[in-house]
């Protein structure tokens, strides 16, 4: 568990300053400059390279260390996943490519991980397109628990156990949409309505910076459909969380993964993470997976396909001072 005081200082939307001007629009207070996409520190982080001290409290405790940028994925304020244009879509997963390589090498982070809140529902404080990344110090206990299982499954079958989800979702009623590279499924036990997993097909590919180009194209082409998909679900943008889930340190049996997480389970209603499965851990979902398949995968949405050549050919962005 973190406590991170800091970050009731972030703005808000609602603020009088953010409603006059964005401060993640080009030229605004973050980011003074013309970009197409950009990363900084963040200025209000759950994680610090160098924190202070921990106070002396009762029971363990100890500094917050590690990284937080905040990436922004476009100029443009209105935009979103699922109405960008191919370079936009070759920008975003190149720079979570850059940055991912780049914050793993530091032997200070044990976990590096992608992630976006969108939507006032989910914790996003501004409407402007952009994601987050974290460098922890530590292995996050979900992730601990995940490969704690791989592993057990490793010892116990001698396969690899996101070879055979793959496979088994590739072949099932949850199946929303697949290409060459990645399987885009509803999982087995999905804990929240129009949850939906996206994982690489290869083994071996445990992270970001392992994708080759053809897995980079196929990897914007499901999220962007996916993104699609929720915002047709209902007929509003659909908030939701997305998370990258990379391989961990000396973790071998892990296919790159990304898990969206949706409140949404009816127009105007949400998914309200109530006692047991707050207490206990033990979710209760209003909507069968294989519903929730069948409805996503039954939407008729663009399915353009991308040129590799015009989509990846960022791979480093600077910013162009004035």
């Amino acid at each position: 568990m973190g406590i991170a005081p800091a970050r009731n200082a972030r703005p808000l939307d609602s603020d009088a300053a953010i409603v006059e001007a964005c401060p993640f629009c080009p030229g605004g207070p973050e980011v003074p400059f013309v970009y197409e996409a950009a990363v900084f520190d963040n200025r209000f982080p759950s994680f610090h390279p160098d924190p202070p001290p921990a106070p002396a409290l009762d029971g363990p405790t100890g500094p917050a260390t590690g990284r937080c940028e905040v990436v922004l994925y476009t100029h443009r304020h209105e935009a979103s996943f699922g109405d960008f244009s191919p370079s936009e879509l070759g920008r975003v997963v190149a720079v979570w490519i850059d940055r991912a390589r780049d914050l793993w090498s530091d032997p200070a982070h044990a976990y590096v991980c992608v992630f976006e809140n969108r939507g006032a529902e989910v914790g996003a404080t501004i409407a402007h397109p952009h994601g987050q990344i974290y460098a922890l110090d530590h292995v996050p206990p979900v992730t601990a628990a995940k490969a704690k299982a791989h592993r057990r499954y490793r010892e116990r079958n001698r396969r690899c156990l996101s070879c055979a989800a793959t496979l088994t979702d590739d072949d099932s009623d949850r199946l929303v949409l697949e290409n060459e590279s990645f399987v885009v499924a509803v999982p087995f036990a999905a804990r929240w309505p129009f949850e939906v997993a996206v994982r690489a097909r290869r083994h071996g590919l445990g992270r970001l910076g392992q994708l080759v180009p053809e897995e980079q194209r196929d990897l914007a082409l499901a999220l962007r459909d996916v993104a699609r998909r929720y915002d047709a679900l209902f007929g509003f943008p659909l908030p939701y969380m997305l998370v990258a889930q990379e391989a961990p340190n000396e973790q071998p049996d892990w296919h790159l993964a990304f898990g969206l997480y949706p409140l949404h389970r009816a127009p105007g209603v949400m998914k309200i993470r109530a006692g047991v499965e707050t207490g206990l851990g033990l979710f209760l979902n209003d909507v069968a997976p294989e519903d929730a398949a069948r409805r996503l995968a039954g939407l008729d949405v663009p399915a353009e396909p991308i040129d590799l050549d015009s989509l990846f050919t960022v791979t480093r962005l600077e910013p162009a001072l004035p």
